[in-house]
């Protein structure tokens, strides 16, 4: 074989290479997740951001399905509005009641759905959807929220994989939520209510209007992080793409002055 040809076989691999890599290593964060916002403190309430990237060129996103453990349950769970969005909350019945400021809670949210009202997830696109959470477990770590993803062309993804320690990341991994350690002041959170206020307020118990204003700025903060990461990442593939081109020319042309 001719060093013209094995120049230009090299340049054409070395490109393609390069160019997968990069493009591999952008899709590989294209997961649904969680995101807190702020701290997400254990005993006290947290506003996070579920992100919902679509992995798909053909098909958009219609709805999501975000399931809450009950072993460790939350009797606050509240969506903000996202607008084209229509978001439903499911509360199931506890086994053993949850006791909350003095109260007893006999059921907590299992599940909330989004569904597309108007809006979609296009190809190349994510949404995030802004959650208010409590109050958080005080004896484990983290919380694993499992999720279901459907496409307009009926494709469902279900992102329920738990990570196991010293085993590879699943293909489909359920989002989780990390907890930091209890501090003093509860609001990630929100202080505890007096009894006066639980009582007249049930179930929103004090942190609410708080949460409200946290939300907002909480999840405006979150969209121009996440829209900065993902650009970056989408730039990084086209300089890939760039670099492999580059690399096929360069050899194409000195095969050719070779031969010459």
């Amino acid at each position: 074989m001719s060093v013209s040809r094995i120049s230009t076989r090299a340049a054409l691999a070395g490109g393609i290479a390069l160019s997968s890599v990069v493009l591999l290593s952008g899709t590989a964060f294209a997961h649904v997740s969680v995101q807190p916002q702020g701290e997400a403190a254990k005993g006290g309430y947290a506003t996070v951001n579920i992100k919902v990237p679509n992995e798909r060129d053909n098909a958009s996103t219609v709805k999501l399905e975000v399931s809450f453990p009950l072993d460790h349950p939350l009797a606050s769970v509240m969506p903000q509005p996202v607008p084209g969005w229509k978001a439903e909350v499911t509360k199931s019945k506890l086994d053993k009641p949850l006791e909350l400021h003095g109260r007893k809670i006999n059921e907590a949210v299992s599940k909330v759905t989004w569904t597309a009202d108007g809006s979609k997830i296009g190809p190349g696109q994510f949404q995030q959807f802004p959650l208010s959470l409590g109050q958080l477990p005080e004896d484990v770590d983290q919380l694993v929220l499992k999720a279901v993803q459907t496409y307009d062309n009926k494709e469902v993804v279900r992102w329920i994989e738990e990570q196991k320690e010293g085993v590879e990341e699943p293909q489909n991994p359920a989002p989780v939520l990390k907890l930091s350690a209890a501090s003093d002041d509860h609001h990630g959170g929100g202080a505890a209510p007096s009894a006066t206020a639980s009582a007249s307020t049930g179930e929103k118990d004090g942190h609410d209007d708080k949460a409200g204003d946290h939300e907002e700025k909480a999840a405006a903060e979150s969209s121009a992080s996440s829209s900065s990461s993902d650009t970056t990442a989408r730039v990084l593939g086209v300089v890939g793409i760039l670099i492999g081109v580059a690399g096929v020319a360069f050899g194409a042309l000195a095969g050719r002055r070779r031969s010459a």
